[in-house]
């Protein structure tokens, strides 16, 4: 995920993202199935591939069944709500809870991998919060009401590349990537727009700005020398490669003036997070340790208004920004007011329009902050009614669906392409699948091509060659190798017992 900003001086600036196509395919399973049986011209292969369709979806459902068992068992341990009281019946040493505790991660964690989430970078976290949307508060987590300890121990001994700098007291997983569109007068936030570009070039004439702006700048470097090898930057003036996307995003910030704009309506957009799971522990209280494991799962959440979703909030308050600006008002204001009165002649008129206008823009920047903080509280209550899907175990039930989900499509698109167009390599049939989801549901997404081989060969119906290239088996084989399921004899008893 990149960031970069495009526009010739006289030009409107775009501000574009630079995003990596997911791995999740966006289609629902039904549609899938029909779309291709339909694809498939005799009658009977198309039963046949229908037939196949619900072994494969019986079989992997069957796979997978033990393994989220074992997930649901253990964090019935760790629910926070009746958790503790479970720990308690055990009667476990604090060795063995520590033990369950990290059985239960190391589940976790490879679900969420088999789900296509992925653990949300510091530059990703960086490049998400650069913009402001909905939210103009700045949100910090209360630290010490989070547990260390956790986490800690769990990345000690499962390391993972390019975690976040709070991994030890909470992870944030995200998947999927969507655009959140809003129109409306904006009319306070057009304010704000317009008194932050007189104030920055109030601050340029005042040759304020340019101070500020290498300190900026070299503050970024040192942090980016610091998080980032070299060697890895890439260049945002490159041509992307195919596993690449750009979204842009609109923001007050950057519109450009005009009378229809600021007295219209507007519209913004900002990328967003499809899925976005907070995984965390709230600290131990004094005499009585904490057990309980929070999970939170939210949807569609806009890349700049994130921190709606991170844990243990502190309540906002003015930032150091609105504070310079009263000081620096202050200053300003009290400075011209003593060269009026040493003046040789005091005018009253003057003195009260100084006088007014820093107490005019102080109050200003003061009800601007109560004015966000309203905003921040609806978008928090927002959140909790709109964005947030589940917690705790109605999490861990979405995460194993998906799971299941994702392996049945992704196995029955890789058998349908072998089917149809024939032996492939493992890049060629990448391709293929990537291309067959574009051209039929118009989605664009990065096919896991390695898992989808696996499945396949585990289930007995693809092979590979002597020089490399997969092959499937006929339709009707097919249904023969993976054999009746037990949910076909079910159905069948359920018919005979009907028809009776």
């Amino acid at each position: 995920m990149e960031r970069k900003v495009e526009g010739k001086k006289n030009e409107k600036k775009k501000e574009i993202i630079r995003l990596e196509k997911e791995s999740v395919i966006p289609i629902l399973k039904p549609k899938i199935i029909m779309t291709l049986a339909n694809l498939i011209e005799l009658g009977s292969d198309r039963n046949e591939f229908l037939k196949l369709c619900k072994r494969i979806e019986y079989t992997i459902h069957a796979w997978y069944l033990l393994q989220f068992e074992d997930l649901m068992q253990l964090y019935s341990l760790f629910d926070p709500v009746h958790g503790a009281k479970k720990l308690e019946q055990q009667h476990l040493s604090p060795e063995e809870i520590d033990v369950l505790e990290q059985n239960f991660l190391t589940y976790l964690f490879q679900i969420m991998e088999k789900s296509n989430f992925k653990v949300a970078t510091d530059e990703e976290i960086d490049i998400a919060v650069t913009g402001q949307y909905l939210l103009n508060l700045p949100i910090i987590v209360d630290e010490s009401k989070l547990d260390k300890k956790l986490l800690r121990k769990y990345f000690s001994q499962h390391p993972h590349e390019n975690l976040p700098e709070f991994a030890d007291k909470y992870i944030i997983f995200r998947r999927g990537i969507g655009i959140d569109r809003t129109t409306n007068y904006f009319f306070p936030e057009k304010v704000d727009m317009l008194i932050a570009r007189l104030w920055a070039k109030f601050l340029q004439v005042m040759g304020i700005a340019i101070l500020l702006s290498k300190f900026s700048k070299g503050h970024k470097r040192q942090k980016k020398d610091q998080n980032e090898d070299p060697k890895k930057n890439d260049d945002l003036g490159t041509e992307p490669d195919q596993e690449e996307f750009f979204v842009e995003r609109i923001r007050i910030q950057n519109m450009e003036l005009s009378l229809r704009s600021l007295l219209g309506k507007i519209t913004i957009q900002e990328p967003t997070f499809d899925r976005i799971i907070v995984l965390y522990r709230r600290a131990s209280q004094k005499g009585k340790p904490e057990t309980g494991i929070f999970l939170k799962h939210f949807k569609n959440i806009p890349m700049a208004d994130m921190e709606i979703v991170l844990p243990e909030k502190k309540s906002p308050g003015l930032t150091p920004v609105d504070w310079v600006k009263f000081l620096i008002s202050a200053v300003v204001g009290l400075s011209a007011l003593a060269g009026t009165l040493k003046g040789p002649s005091n005018d009253l008129w003057v003195i009260f329009a100084i006088l007014s206008g820093v107490v005019g823009y102080c109050a200003k920047t003061y009800f601007t902050f109560q004015a966000n903080l309203a905003a921040y509280q609806n978008l928090i209550t927002q959140s909790m009614y709109d964005k947030q899907l589940d917690s705790g175990k109605g999490t861990l039930l979405h995460l194993c669906d998906d799971v299941i989900q994702q392996e049945i499509k992704e196995v029955i698109i890789a058998f349908f392409i072998l089917m149809e167009q024939g032996k492939a390599t493992r890049q060629d049939l990448d391709y293929r699948c990537e291309e067959l989801i574009k051209e039929e549901f118009g989605e664009n997404c990065n096919f896991d091509v390695d898992d989808a081989v696996q499945k396949l060969e585990k289930l007995g119906i693809v092979s590979q060659d002597t020089i490399g290239r997969y092959y499937c088996v006929g339709l009707k084989r097919a249904n023969e190798i993976i054999g009746s399921t037990t949910e076909e004899l079910v159905m069948k008893v359920r018919q005979g017992t009907n028809a009776t």
